[in-house]
C-alpha cells in the first residue's frame, strides 16, 4: 500500500529546502508508524495522525511522508521497533541531517548508502529498536 501525503500541508511543498521525502518500507505497518510518530514529535508533517495501514495484497508495503526539518531536534529517549526498517531519505542536505538526527536518537541508525546531488542528497538508513527504550503507543 502506498499512503498518499495531504497535499494541502505546508510540509507536502517540494520546492523547500527545509522539505524532507521520507519512504519506509521492509517493515509492518506498526513499525513504520511508530518511526512517523517519532518524526512528527519534531517536525511537521503532511501525514497528520494518519497512522500506516497493511491492506490485504500481497504486494510489498511502502509508506512516504514530507516532514519540515527547519531545524536541529532536541535529543529523545530510545523507541523500540518489533523488526527492522528501511527509511529512505531525501531533500537538502542540512533538512536531511537534521531528520536523521532526530532518528539517530531514537534508533539504532545504520546507513546502507548516500547519493549527493547538485542541492539533494538522498540517505537509505537501516533502523532498529534502539538499546534502551519504551515501546511507544498511539494516542
Amino acid at each position: 500500500m502506498n499512503d498518499t501525503p495531504n497535499p494541502a500541508s505546508p510540509a507536502s511543498r517540494p520546492d523547500s529546502p527545509d522539505v524532507v521525502q521520507v519512504v519506509l518500507g521492509e517493515c509492518s505497518a506498526a513499525d513504520a508508524d511508530t518511526v512517523f510518530t517519532v518524526l512528527r514529535d519534531h517536525f511537521p508533517s503532511d501525514r497528520g495522525d494518519d497512522a500506516p495501514s497493511q491492506t490485504g495484497s500481497s504486494d510489498p508495503a511502502v509508506w512516504t511522508g514530507a516532514f519540515r526539518a527547519s531545524r536541529t531536534p532536541e535529543p529523545g529517549a530510545g523507541v523500540l521497533l518489533a523488526g527492522s526498517v528501511t527509511a529512505d531519505l531525501q531533500g537538502g542536505p542540512v533538512a536531511v541531517e537534521r531528520l536523521r538526527a532526530a532518528l539517530d536518537s531514537a534508533f539504532a541508525v545504520t546507513a546502507k548508502g548516500t547519493v549527493s546531488g547538485d542541492q539533494e542528497i538522498q540517505v537509505q538508513l537501516r533502523l532498529t529498536g534502539a538499546e534502551h527504550g519504551e515501546a511507544r503507543e498511539r494516542a
